[in-house]
């Protein structure tokens, strides 16, 4: 069966509250040993759905304004940043994971294209643009960003082929794929009665 918008919408939304980002990150141990403090999670995680970094624009110095600033925002093409803290200090460490959900219609090219986008994306420096309770850390780019994409159980096996070929970690996700399949028909079919209402 394929996999619905809803899906993704659903693990995008679970996995933006950093309780669920630590239950993501057990799947893969070698990113789950680099959690500063598993009894300290709310400290130690702070996780950014659809991220937004500054990064110095491409153009010339000569070709901006002096009103321009030489900074631009971007949306990356990720659907999580996971960035790590600790939590003693409330200070960002160097360790940032960058995780990719598999998108409704996406290829093993699609998916691994939005990592490599994100990699050149951030190849300029980059400061995130983090959530208001954290503004106060200090949020310059890491030493290392490590990718990690999550996969469901009817995502291709080409896909997860081409991952394991290219030694990019996934982990694999349930979703109650029949269940939704009925609610997404159950609406269609409401607004089907609906429109005949009127």
């Amino acid at each position: 069966m394929p996999v619905y918008k809803s899906h993704y919408e659903e693990l995008l939304a679970t996995y933006s509250n950093h309780q669920h980002a630590v239950e993501l990150l057990r799947q893969h141990r070698p990113y789950f040993e680099k959690i500063p403090s598993i009894r300290r999670s709310i400290d130690s995680i702070i996780t950014i759905p659809l991220p937004v970094v500054q990064v110095r624009r491409q153009l010339p110095q000569s070709e901006l304004k002096s009103s321009d600033s030489s900074y631009e925002l971007i949306s990356l093409p990720c659907d999580l940043s996971l960035l790590m803290c600790d939590p003693e200090w409330k200070i960002k460490t160097g360790v940032e994971i960058v995780v990719f959900i598999h998108r409704p219609q996406e290829d093993f090219s699609d998916l691994v294209s939005r990592w490599r986008q994100t990699q050149v994306l951030l190849s300029r420096g980059y400061t995130w643009e983090m959530p208001l309770q954290f503004k106060h850390i200090f949020n310059e780019g890491a030493e290392k960003m490590y990718p990690l994409f999550v996969l469901f159980e009817d995502t291709s096996e080409r896909i997860k082929r081409g991952l394991q070929g290219a030694f990019l970690p996934y982990v694999v996700q349930n979703v109650d794929v029949i269940s939704e399949a009925k609610s997404e028909a159950s609406v269609g079919a409401t607004r089907q009665d609906a429109n005949l209402g009127d």
